[in-house]
């Protein structure tokens, strides 16, 4: 019997090539000579592709005719048109659930070593600067602090529930209100305005471009810490770097950039700016429970055509399948 033909563009977490195992035959893309001219000769049997974050637009999609689902590696799919590919009947999914509180956890991280100068105490210790006189107080405590998250979905919430075990106070602004105890502000201005630490968790992609920009962060104010663990294309990083070297806030905690791996000269500059790698679901046990669903995403799809978690683009498709 023919297995249907997995295209994977470039590595991937182990987890995926074993879990699809002798189920389906994967195309390793990165691993041939000559890409294009693979392409040319399997591309019209390509009916799946298995993304670790490749650009899928809307010619990437023609290039394969029996196209049926893109099964991606992450919550964030900002990489993936998938308007483009319900247009052409391509299923996309993602992997949330699984990585949520390893986020959270980071956010928390981030908030911590960012409020209270954690990481320029450490580089302190190791310049042995400690020997010659005590760290100077840190300006700043969570203690009576109002978090606003821009964003209160799944990992959104899980942050919320931390920071209140921290006594801190959540605010939060939504599209629409959601049914939870939470003070809601319709606008990210007025939310900027009423917190002083903003924690971006909303997806990128041309919707959410520099949502956080010069205006929300002078809303901010002079006491407010900036924490991003969503996508670095939400905050105009040139407004943030003259921010933070302005003193128009006081801190940020980054994990994410606009323009991955390189990171604005300006943040680099400034000591106020406590910056990750792109680390927040980066465990070995969260990245194979998300290796792991992208697998059973493309079982699921080929044994039932009803995928685990497909995205909101998708669910139309989804609903069509299952009736």
């Amino acid at each position: 019997m023919t297995r249907p033909l997995v295209l994977m563009p470039g590595p991937m977490n182990p987890r995926v090539a074993e879990g699809l195992g002798d189920r389906f035959e994967v195309l390793r893309l990165w691993e041939a000579a000559d890409p294009d001219a693979v392409l040319a000769e399997r591309g019209k049997e390509v009916v799946a592709v298995a993304n670790g974050g490749a650009r899928i637009d809307a010619a990437f999609l023609d290039r394969f005719p029996s196209l049926q689902l893109v099964a991606s590696f992450g919550v964030g799919y900002d990489q993936i048109d998938a308007a483009a590919a319900a247009e052409r009947g391509v299923v996309v999914t993602n992997t949330p659930g699984v990585l949520d509180d390893e986020v959270a956890d980071t956010a928390m991280g981030l908030l911590l070593m960012a409020a209270r100068w954690l990481p320029q105490a450490e580089r302190y210790l190791r310049a042995g600067k400690w020997e010659e006189r005590s760290y100077p107080l840190t300006p700043a405590t969570l203690k009576g602090r109002t978090m606003g998250i821009l964003g209160l979905g799944r990992i959104g919430e899980a942050i919320a529930q931390r920071a209140e075990a921290f006594g801190i106070s959540i605010a939060y602004h939504n599209r629409s209100r959601k049914d939870v105890a939470y003070s809601y502000y319709p606008t990210l201005r007025e939310l900027a305005e009423a917190v002083d630490i903003l924690t971006i968790v909303v997806p990128g992609g041309g919707g959410t471009k520099h949502l956080v920009d010069a205006e929300v962060l002078r809303a901010l104010g002079p006491d407010g810490i900036l924490i991003n663990v969503a996508r670095g294309t939400v905050v105009d990083e040139a407004a943030l770097a003259e921010a933070l070297a302005t003193k128009t806030i006081l801190a940020a905690g980054l994990d994410v950039f606009e323009h991955e791996p390189k990171v604005h000269p300006g943040l680099l500059e400034v000591d106020n700016a406590v910056l990750l790698p792109h680390v927040g679901s980066g465990t070995v046990p969260t990245r194979d429970a998300m290796g792991r669903l992208v697998v059973e995403n493309l079982t699921s799809w080929f044994d039932s055509g009803v995928p685990v978690t497909p995205v909101a683009e998708s669910k139309g498709l989804v609903t069509k399948a299952r009736g």
